[in-house]
């Protein structure tokens, strides 16, 4: 009886190109998580400014106009080269950042002008290796692939986070960057060995259209579509305003409401990482048994109210537990939202639609900076408590217009 049971969830590693993908995501993500940390505290140490960390926090988003290109090009050439390239960047900067800190050159501005090159590409990362994923798997382990892939992410804010802090406080940036510098390299090493049958191959010669041309048809694609509309825009909202709560802000929540250090911050995104996890293994063992509209909505709505009552706490003994909460909310509901997105999508759009699914991302721009402002003026309370309402309130507007598409329990977004 049990090993029946365990096949559908391990079954995507029978693949030979997931087998070299989620090691290769995973170094990537916790480089990632350790990078945003590492320069996150910097920042807001070396300029004490709330506004400079918004504004850092943002510049890791500011190409995510870009993403849907980066999705044409994987439809074209192949999400694996893409991904590679993108991957080699990564190190290339990494190892920038590592001299200037071992030749005690760093400075802020150094960092900010890094990390907006950096946020030229960074954001279309996860959409590419998604669509990756669902050019490989078979659409009845997509469930479980999107779940174990999530893990990458989860995993690195545990490991990465408590590492970056430790690195940075015993050994100082230069050595914390040699561990960043040796993660990117070693994913893309692996990511070379990931591949699918690409579109320019499928294609066998037939004369392609013009990039634009093919973002075109992808626009198109997700504006005739009602279910594809409605989940890139809950997409967004989330990315306006729970993303800016549960990532970018935490170092302010760690160092001013906490009065706390680099060690208490990197306990905090742990915990957050901690329950995403723990939600990533819940939907690859129970996924099937949730109808995945209803589960983006509400465990979406779930989200915002554990990020809520975070906000109200005034020690981490408190706010360790409504986090980790949070973060299984969160997880349980974007892992459905990703899934439909792969399983509604025309193959030949993949790379294009995960690539107008990454503009939600944008969202995290403006509500960094509006946080930043709101907090200025009315605290952090006041303005976090602002921004979970609206989101509450958002969500249920969304399930309330889409409900044939995104409630009803015959839908094709309900199908288990």
């Amino acid at each position: 009886m049990s090993a029946p049971a365990r096949a559908p969830a391990l079954a995507p590693f029978s693949v030979r190109s997931f087998r070299f993908q989620w090691p290769a995501d995973l170094a990537t993500s916790w480089a990632f998580e350790m990078e945003t940390l590492i320069l996150g505290w910097y920042v807001l140490v070396e300029t004490k400014s709330v506004l400079m960390l918004t504004i850092f926090a943002s510049l890791q988003y500011i190409g995510t106009l870009l993403s849907p290109m980066f999705g044409v090009m994987g439809d074209r050439i192949g999400h694996r080269h893409v991904l590679s390239a993108m991957r080699a960047l990564y190190a290339v900067l990494a190892g920038l950042l590592m001299v200037f800190a071992f030749m005690d050159l760093l400075t802020p501005y150094i960092v900010l002008a890094t990390t907006a090159v950096l946020g030229l590409v960074r954001p279309s990362d996860i959409g590419v290796r998604t669509a990756l994923v669902g050019a490989t798997i078979p659409s009845a382990h997509l469930m479980s692939a999107m779940s174990i892939q999530r893990t990458t992410q989860d995993s690195a804010r545990i490991a990465g986070a408590l590492t970056g802090a430790g690195l940075v406080a015993t050994l100082g940036m230069g050595p914390a960057y040699a561990v960043v510098v040796s993660f990117y390299v070693g994913s893309l090493v692996l990511t070379r060995y990931a591949g699918e049958v690409t579109a320019s191959t499928a294609a066998g010669g037939v004369q392609r259209k013009s990039p634009w041309r093919e973002l075109k048809e992808g626009l198109s694609y997700v504006w005739h579509a009602p279910q594809l509309r409605a989940t890139m825009l809950f997409a967004f909202l989330l990315n306006l305003t729970a993303f800016p709560l549960l990532t970018g802000l935490m170092p302010y929540v760690a160092k001013v409401v906490y009065g706390a250090d680099q060690t208490t911050l990197g306990t905090l995104v742990a915990s957050a990482a901690t329950g995403a996890l723990t939600g990533s293994v819940i939907m690859s063992r129970f996924g099937h048994l949730f109808r995945p509209g209803r589960a983006m909505l509400g465990f979406g709505v779930a989200w915002f109210v554990m990020l809520l009552v975070f906000s109200q706490t005034t020690h981490p003994a408190a706010g360790i537990p409504a986090l980790m909460l949070a973060g299984c909310m969160q997880t349980m509901g974007l892992i459905p939202n990703n899934m439909l997105l792969m399983r509604t999508t025309d193959e030949r759009y993949r790379g294009r639609i995960m690539g107008i699914r990454m503009l939600a991302v944008y969202g995290n721009l403006p509500g960094l900076l509006i946080a930043g402002q709101l907090i200025a003026h009315f605290g952090y309370v006041t303005m976090a408590t602002i921004y979970c309402t609206f989101g509450i309130f958002a969500t249920l507007l969304i399930a309330l217009y889409w409900r044939d598409h995104l409630w009803r329990s015959g839908a094709a977004m309900n199908v288990r």
